[in-house]
């Protein structure tokens, strides 16, 4: 048996930083005294002022001021919805794209879209995506379908009380179906599925949330649910969990890809061959043979879709508006594709998983309602538009990377643009 020399490496690494006695030392539980945070849920001057004291020993007074700026400080208790032992802000760089031309079901016009990163060439790249799909006209989009899940469980003695509560849950729907919604006023349960695997059973409960990205709201409304049965189900349970690890929220499910979770949009551009050519530096033929090439890598590594990086896209988008990022997790997955339409090449991705609201969750803080200001899709009435710019930036980043490569001009631009600064 060879072992990899990275492993031998790494012990060799190891071995040179520390003596057997110190690493085991090092290594042990420690019972050393210290003070825990006091929990503080509404942030005030005075509450922040008292955490940065305690981060003296670490943090200077510039690190404070970096933080808990002015701006920030004039009001510190806007933040107290979203955190929890709030001591200030962290300043991201904000680029835009743009015009991006969509025509679109919901999002339609020239749009400007806000991408917050610390990647250099991210912002650039994207737009030169848009700039392409502009000149070829814009992106068609459409909102397919929505659709947020939650799947609590139940466990029971055996296969035939789970089968006996699927029975139950099936008869008294339409009162579950009303337990839920009574806790929201825009959330709707649109449909229950039960999945049983011997004597657990999980209901694969699907809601319609509105404007907002609704993980908050289809929590609350499910545990209703569940509270409901628990209280009148005449099946005796073991145990009851609001999320049986299912629904595939914040990680990449199969689940995930094949119904949604979330909003499913598709969005799709032919390129003209002279767009192609001279907005791109690269020729249709040969996007092409790279994407064939990009495809099998996917099937290969056993990706969840095939794509290329919506993760750069929709993190950045996703700060930038105030959504919650570590849906990216979960959004970042579904197909591109890239196909020869005459001398020219259709272009298009369809991703089922976008958790995005224009309204609740991060959207009302300062920046991040700055953020959805400058696209025009603050507040009610703008979630599925909102959903579908989100796709879209997704398909202008597909393009340009798969160019850069395709051309060889990938690496250049991260030097010139990052590396070489």
């Amino acid at each position: 048996m060879t072992i990899p020399s990275h492993i031998v490496e790494m012990l060799a690494r190891i071995r040179r930083r520390f003596q057997n006695a110190p690493l085991q030392e090092r290594l042990l539980p420690s019972d050393a005294e210290f003070t825990t945070l006091r929990p503080v849920r509404n942030a005030s001057a005075g509450s922040v002022a008292k955490y940065w004291q305690r981060l003296r020993a670490t943090a200077s007074q510039d690190d404070q001021d970096a933080l808990a700026d002015q701006i920030t400080m004039a009001d510190p208790g806007q933040f107290s919805a979203n955190i929890e032992n709030f001591i200030g802000t962290v300043k991201m760089p904000v680029g835009i794209i743009g015009p991006l031309r969509i025509n679109g079901l919901n999002a339609h016009g020239d749009f400007h879209v806000p991408m917050a990163t610390t990647e250099a060439a991210l912002v650039a790249s994207y737009a030169r995506g848009a700039y392409a799909a502009t000149k070829s006209g814009g992106i068609s989009t459409a909102l397919l379908y929505e659709g947020v899940i939650r799947t609590p469980a139940f466990v029971f003695e055996g296969l035939l009380d789970a089968g006996l509560f699927v029975e139950w849950v099936v008869r008294e729907i339409d009162a579950l179906k009303a337990a839920a919604e009574a806790t929201t006023r825009f959330g709707k349960l649109v449909s229950v599925e039960p999945m049983i695997d011997n004597n657990v059973v999980f209901l694969v409960c699907r809601y319609t949330t509105g404007d907002a990205a609704g993980q908050n709201m289809v929590t609350i409304a499910t545990n209703a649910l569940c509270e409901d049965i628990e209280a009148r189900c005449p099946i005796a349970m073991k145990a009851w969990y609001i999320e049986g690890n299912f629904s595939g929220d914040k990680k990449a499910s199969f689940l995930g890809l094949v119904t949604g979770r979330g909003r499913k949009v598709s969005a799709s551009v032919t390129l003209s061959a002279d767009v192609v050519e001279k907005t791109l530096g690269t020729s249709v033929k040969a996007m092409l043979d790279y994407g064939q090439v990009a495809n099998l890598g996917s099937h290969l590594s056993g990706q969840l879709g095939a794509q290329a990086h919506f993760a750069n896209g929709l993190a950045a988008f996703y700060i930038a508006t105030g959504q919650d990022a570590a849906c990216v997790a979960e959004s970042a997955m579904g197909i591109t594709r890239m196909e020869a339409r005459g001398d020219d090449l259709f272009c298009s991705v369809t991703m089922p998983n976008i958790l995005v609201g224009s309204v609740g969750g991060g959207t009302s803080l300062p920046s991040q309602a700055a953020g959805l200001n400058v696209l025009g899709l603050k507040g009610a009435g703008n979630g599925a538009a909102l959903a579908e710019v989100a796709v879209a930036t997704c398909l202008c980043g597909e393009i340009s990377i798969v160019a850069a490569i395709a051309a060889g001009h990938f690496t250049r631009a991260h030097e010139n643009l990052a590396r070489k600064r």
